[in-house]
């Protein structure tokens, strides 16, 4: 495989970068707590080995091409664990993903042999790429991103397409996708329960 086109944009997305169908989107913050970290880094994948990088504008977080990409009802949103990336975009750039999927999720539902379902798992298994996580923690908000951090953020994206490809086709022979689709629908909701401060709660449970 090619190595991957890492485009780094700096406040918004360029008016000439479009999706269509689906876009792969993952974000880098400063920690795991909406309310507190800041959103630093929103990154976005078509499929084809390009990734596009946004780094925000911190005084103001406002990017009216990026914002309309995530509300287009139109696109599919790919995530993995959409969840805490859900609410980190509602609570920063004041926008409701929607439609999304996410590969975590899917995972979970699909591939009941094992517990291991982080993004690194995923990759290696269904699409034989290793990914590298060194560059996890990290400080995301620094001026200028390292070549490394700019890799590693890349990719989070790159190969969602692919990951979603293949859950689709496990979820469809194992008679879970309407399961999986009901998930996605609700993850909105869980998101902003997070926000309202219920993220350890299992409202379900007795």
């Amino acid at each position: 495989m090619a190595s991957p086109t890492i485009k780094l944009h700096k406040g918004d997305l360029p008016a000439s970068v479009t999706f269509r169908g689906a876009v792969a989107v993952d974000t880098e913050t400063l920690g795991l707590k909406p309310h507190r970290d800041r959103l630093c880094l929103v990154q976005l994948s078509a499929g084809d080995n390009t990734a596009h990088l946004v780094q925000l504008d911190h005084t103001s977080h406002a990017a009216p091409r990026l914002e309309a990409v995530l509300t287009d009802a139109g696109l599919l949103k790919i995530f993995h664990f959409a969840r805490f990336d859900v609410a980190v975009l509602r609570r920063h750039l004041g926008v409701a993903v929607a439609p999304l999927y996410c590969t975590k999720i899917a995972s979970k539902l699909a591939r009941t042999y094992t517990d291991r379902h982080g993004l690194k798992d995923l990759a290696l298994e269904l699409c034989g790429i290793e990914l590298s996580k060194q560059q996890q923690s990290s400080d995301w908000a620094a001026e200028s991103l390292t070549p490394q951090q700019l890799a590693y953020a890349a990719s989070d994206v790159l190969y969602l397409h692919a990951i979603r490809e293949k859950l689709d086709r496990m979820l469809d022979r194992d008679g879970r996708r309407a399961e999986a689709e009901a998930c996605f629908r609700f993850l909105p909701t869980r998101a902003g329960l997070d926000l309202a401060g219920f993220e350890d709660d299992d409202i379900f449970a007795h």
